[in-house]
């Protein structure tokens, strides 16, 4: 059975506006979704640990007391790891010591430096305190995510990491609180939904309030990470999950196919596009998919994702490819060409790209080294991968000389003056001698 995907062509008069109905995605959040997330939120700041244990209770279905029942010890966590099939937990090493590794080179220094008159000027970098880390739970369990987030977090210096991770029924995903292990993670308790943002956010009697939340959820978790900001920083609020592909015909279009599954399999929402100047080379890559999506056991949702958000894209040549390419702006972008690397500085908009015929975007997902926790929606025309710098901070550092407050003192002074402000003027001016 042949896969409907949508075919676009940029010699069609009508392509602008089918690439901009393709790539328009509605975030906003369920008005339903809105009012439960607000009402769980004003619960957990107004009773803290009691409104956490009762909504974990009826949620996750738990039988939880109180919140020393919700925590798990390092010895948990210790277990977990040692417990692991060997290869598994070798692959995790791996994976945590390539992610560490990549994320080391990406620490900030601060620096200064000093004018002719003493005057002192530079930035000090700092350390967030606390981080609280979301991770899924139950059946969609993510123990990369775990070495995606706590990894950065740790390398930066963060001094607190606290994790909370559902556990529906009880059930508690090994490899993920082995990747906890692993990453340095520093308390972990079981608890989801918007009450474990709430409690990350406002703080409880058990669970310290935190100074960013980072990590993936559901719509209740996204829309609680949403109206929590300002009290506490986030990393984003991520739509569906993206891949374009863009081809020279030159590869193995069953490479192709699985590479544009690898997305679709998340969920019905995520992209997958192909854009190839070569119409021989689409019609290939059409047919791998109708022969290889039988064999996928997340085929319905691959089926659905392709037909309603997926897309071929013919162009008259590579040029207009990577335009459309920056167009899109996409969270996964595959250079899927026989001769990549001239292309690689005329991509101006991605959240990582992907150099390369035996680039596999997975290999991103797990264990290259960069970050998998990327910008969707077309928002990496303006944002960046999670990475160290989320963790820091930047504090401006200003030790003005007595020679240099005469100078400087006298221009605050007219600004202040000019915007109205007299008493800035005036703490300028009384530092001046004459």
């Amino acid at each position: 059975m042949t896969v409907a995907i949508q075919r676009l062509s940029t010699v069609a008069a009508d392509f602008a506006a089918r690439l901009k109905e393709l790539l328009a995605f509605e975030a906003a959040a369920d008005e339903g979704i809105e009012r439960t997330v607000a009402g769980i939120l004003a619960d957990v700041k107004a009773r803290g640990d009691a409104a956490v244990v009762d909504y974990s209770n009826r949620f996750d279905r738990l039988t939880a007391v109180s919140m020393a029942d919700l925590e798990l010890s390092r010895d948990e966590l210790e277990k977990a790891l040692a417990g692991l099939p060997a290869d598994r937990r070798a692959a995790l090493e791996v994976a945590a010591q390539r992610v560490r590794a990549y994320h080391e080179k990406q620490k900030l220094d601060g620096w200064s430096y000093t004018e002719a008159d003493g005057t002192l000027l530079g930035q000090m970098i700092t350390p967030l305190d606390r981080v609280g880390l979301y991770v899924p739970g139950g059946k969609a369990a993510y123990p990369s995510s775990v070495l995606m987030n706590a990894i950065p977090a740790k390398v930066a210096g963060v001094k607190e990491l606290i994790m909370v991770v559902p556990t529906p029924g009880g059930e508690r995903n090994q490899l993920v609180l082995a990747a906890a292990c692993l990453a340095g993670v520093d308390r972990v308790f079981t608890i989801g939904g918007a009450q474990a943002v709430g409690a990350l956010a406002y703080g409880t009697e058990s669970v310290p309030q935190v100074d960013k939340i980072v990590g993936p959820g559901n719509a209740y978790v996204a829309t609680a990470k949403r109206r929590v900001f300002g009290i506490v920083g986030i990393d984003m609020v991520a739509g569906p999950s993206e891949i374009l592909v863009v081809s020279d015909g030159s590869g193995n279009p069953d490479w192709v196919a699985m590479d544009l599954f690898s997305q679709a399999e998340h969920d019905e929402l995520a992209q997958s596009i192909l854009i190839c100047p070569d119409a021989a080379f689409i019609e290939r890559v059409q047919a791998s998919i109708d022969k290889l999506l039988p064999t996928m056991p997340r085929q319905e949702t691959i089926r659905t994702s392709l037909t309603n958000r997926g897309a071929f894209i013919q162009v008259r040549d590579m040029d207009e490819a990577i335009a459309i390419a920056n167009r899109v702006a996409p969270e996964h972008l595959e250079l899927a060409l026989d001769n990549p690397d001239p292309w690689v500085e005329k991509i101006h908009h991605a959240g990582a790209i992907f150099i390369g015929h035996y680039t596999s975007e997975s290999l991103g997902d797990y264990c290259a080294g960069p970050n998998h926790v990327l910008p969707t929606s077309g928002s990496a025309r303006f944002s960046s991968p999670l990475g160290v710098y989320d963790f820091q901070k930047r504090t401006s550092l200003i030790k003005v000389s007595k020679a240099g407050a005469q100078t400087l003192g006298r221009v605050a002074s007219t600004l202040a003056h000019g915007e109205g402000l007299p008493a800035h003027a005036k703490s300028a001016e009384f530092r001046l001698e004459d």
